[in-house]
């Protein structure tokens, strides 16, 4: 391609060049779980974002090759966590593939719905999940809120440039 004035060199979409732009945007740092039959599960994700306020429902996406996937496909509430800066070896826990998510030094415990709760978060939220829709080799997860806690201390851990930051004041 040609540089366009003003606008650079365009590179033609590729899963690399999505990769690229979204590294350049700080997102959130969240961690989902959900029980599953042989334990609880989860993963960390910065896709989470507010859907609708009436009712309350929020979104998150998952790819179908996720080792959480399985119990997620059918899984009838989520727990969504926000996690604070103080949080960062706990969200890499939970983006490590093959790591015991929920062992020591993890801290939770079965909250409503039977989904698990982690402890020391800046908020949580039960959900309860009420679509699954197919986005390429991902599932966007539509889910209504049923009850949380928004009461937690710190400041948000954010996602940026590949690694996991805390804002600058």
């Amino acid at each position: 391609m040609t540089a366009i004035p003003g606008l650079g060199s365009p590179h033609l979409a590729s899963p690399d060049l999505l990769r690229s732009v979204f590294r350049r945007h700080a997102a959130g740092v969240a961690v989902i779980t959900a029980s599953g039959e042989s334990g609880p599960v989860g993963f960390t994700a910065t896709s989470l974002s507010s859907v609708s306020a009436e009712p309350p429902m929020l979104s998150f996406g998952i790819g179908t090759g996720a080792s959480s996937w399985p119990v997620l496909s059918r899984a009838t509430h989520v727990g969504v966590h926000i996690l604070g800066e103080h949080q960062q070896s706990l969200a890499a826990t939970f983006a490590r593939s093959g790591a015991d998510r929920f062992g020591a030094p993890t801290a939770w415990r079965d909250g409503p719905q039977g989904v698990p709760v982690l402890d020391d978060v800046l908020a949580w939220l039960v959900c309860r999940v009420v679509a699954r829709v197919p986005a390429g080799d991902h599932r966007i997860v539509l889910a209504e809120v049923v009850l949380g806690d928004p009461e937690g201390a710190g400041r948000p851990l954010l996602y940026h440039q590949g690694r996991f930051t805390a804002l600058r004041d």
